[in-house]
């Protein structure tokens, strides 16, 4: 890092000062403007706000590391735009009539209050375990390697660099809340496209360009079935991504965390109205066309450099192997000249604070409306805003306490990532996708898929963990479907049994009243509803949702 690189970020650094404290002059009178920015935001903050928040260190590190070392395999996961559509065209409407601030008070609506509190639970929990320690985790890995410090004031620059990220994160979302991360985002989201692209032109340059990339990954067979690491389509046979596990896997995961998961959905829910909620997702589908170009593929240019220069470009492991996880870091460090450098670590930072300010904002609204106000109905809005930045806090602290043990798993990072998501989103998907495709779907019926979805998840979980530390467990039933069947098929397994408990519950209890489930289900809506939701779109945005589409398909059969 040289002067000029210490110059651009302190310009960056200026104007999300600048940023923070105009928002933090608005008034934010009730909670609604504090967690939802006062449900006023426009689509281009929506888009910004959703691909910036969706965009952390698991794709700095993980999704590079990915590429770097498989190839297209998860490419899957990051090829969702039209997930987003989902998102825009299907839910948006059954949101915004049920004015919820929350997916687990939407489930209250469509169900009962044990249900909301089940979610509620499931998803604090799970930020904790996941999003948050893993974006820090991974957050402080990438700054220790792109400032290469290894200590400062004799102290691991990796707990500096992560504690201080968070601080910084959590002390603009206390004070600024959700309007605070929207409008940060959209200075953010430019920043991150910028850093990456040229991330991207200056890998190929130094390889010789896109061909050369696809000739070398394309040698590379990473299976024995003949699959390279250019095949998004691999092998039904493959231990780690068989075509048909990664497609339902992908889509069921993606499903949950588009769709249902209070982190995305909570940037949906504030904007103004209906169209500008779905031309967000609209915009946001656009923008998720692009990480697998932005971190992806250069994961698989860092390999391609390291092969073309004989092993000498990402830094070993201890067994003699590349360091996949290095990838992204290491082309940061090695190929940008000063001043384009520092313009790359502020797309760095804006990925890594984006995220963490969206996961601090949700997880205290998930506490704040879903549990607090529960118990408290009666507690004034202006004191709801100071509950939700002490729970901001308290959030931040279980972050920071988890780090140790998301250090200890080091190199599984993603992989423990992308498991515990696998067994958290079929239970939550069938909950919701049978609760607005399926009239008769009951509360009951609802609750226990979510508690079906839970027990199996947990049990899954404790099996990986038993089994992974035990040479020689005995071969049964049990081990062969709760740990040697691949996670992608067992992700598509689950979805189907959790569906299965929601429609036998169902069936077995009273079905619910048309009065309770108006607006909430296919086939329910007044004639009002429906109007204002066709009033909603028009030519255009149909448009758009083809051309995403077809990018989509084109993208599949170009890497098939």
């Amino acid at each position: 890092m040289e002067s000029l690189d210490w110059i651009v970020i302190g310009i960056f650094a200026a104007f999300m000062i600048g940023i923070v404290i105009w928002v933090t002059l608005q008034k934010q009178e009730n909670s609604g403007d504090y967690f939802l920015g006062g449900r006023d935001a426009t689509w281009i903050a929506i888009g910004s706000s959703i691909f910036a928040s969706n965009i952390g260190s698991e794709h700095l590190i993980g999704l590079a590391g990915s590429g770097a070392s498989s190839g297209m395999a998860m490419a899957h996961w990051e090829i969702q735009g039209w997930m987003i559509l989902l998102l825009g065209w299907v839910f948006v409407p059954f949101y915004e009539r049920s004015m919820v601030l929350t997916m687990p008070e939407f489930l209250e609506r469509r169900y009962n209050p044990q249900s909301r509190t089940l979610l509620s639970l499931i998803s604090l929990i799970s930020y904790v375990m996941t999003k948050v320690a893993v974006t820090v985790y991974a957050g402080g890995l990438v700054f220790q390697q792109v400032f290469n410090i290894n200590e400062l004031w004799g102290i691991d620059f990796f707990w500096i660099a992560a504690i201080g990220l968070v601080l910084i994160t959590a002390i603009y979302t206390i004070f600024g809340g959700m309007k605070s991360v929207l409008y940060t985002s959209v200075l953010q989201t430019p920043i991150l496209l910028l850093g990456s692209a040229i991330i991207l032109w200056l890998g190929l340059k130094e390889l010789g360009g896109w061909d050369q990339m696809m000739n070398i990954c394309s040698q590379n067979v990473v299976n024995d079935y003949g699959d390279t690491m250019t095949n998004l389509i691999r092998s039904n046979e493959d231990p780690d991504y068989p075509w048909l596990g990664a497609l339902l896997g992908s889509s069921i995961i993606g499903f949950w965390y588009w769709c249902t998961d209070q982190f995305i959905v909570q940037r949906v829910l504030s904007g103004k109205d209906e169209k500008e909620a779905r031309r967000g997702t609209i915009f946001g589908a656009y923008l998720k066309l692009l990480p697998v170009f932005l971190f992806l593929i250069p994961g698989m240019i860092a390999y391609a450099i390291h092969v073309k220069n004989g092993g000498d470009f990402l830094p070993l492991l201890a067994n003699g192997n590349h360091n996949a996880d290095a990838a992204f870091p290491t082309l940061v460090a090695k190929l940008l000249p000063a001043g384009v450098k520092g313009v790359v670590v502020c797309g760095i930072l804006a990925a890594l604070m984006s995220s963490l300010a969206s996961l601090f904002n949700s997880s205290a609204m998930l506490f704040t409306i879903d549990f607090y106000k529960r118990f408290k109905p009666e507690t004034p809005e202006k004191q709801l805003v100071v509950i939700g930045q002490a729970a901001t806090v308290v959030i931040v602290i279980l972050g920071i306490l988890w780090i140790p043990v998301m250090r200890s798993v080091g190199d599984v990072l993603y992989t423990y990532l992308q498991d515990v998501q696998s067994v958290l989103a079929p239970g939550i998907a069938a909950a919701f996708l049978l609760g607005i495709c399926w009239k008769r779907t009951s509360a009951q019926g609802g609750m226990w898929g979510l508690i079906s979805g839970l027990i199996i998840g947990l049990t899954r979980l404790g099996a990986k963990v038993y089994y992974s530390n035990v040479a020689d467990a005995v071969p049964s039933t049990f081990k062969y479907v709760f740990y040697d069947l691949n996670w992608l098929f067992f992700c598509g397994w689950m979805l189907l049994f959790c569906c299965l408990v929601v429609i036998i519950v169902s069936l077995m209890t009273p079905a619910p009243s048309e009065e309770k489930i108006k607006g909430l289900v296919f086939g329910t809506a007044t004639p009002e509803q429906i109007e204002a939701t066709r009033k909603s779109w028009n030519h255009w945005d149909v448009i758009h949702s083809v051309i995403i589409l077809g990018i989509t398909a084109a993208f599949y059969y170009y890497f098939w």
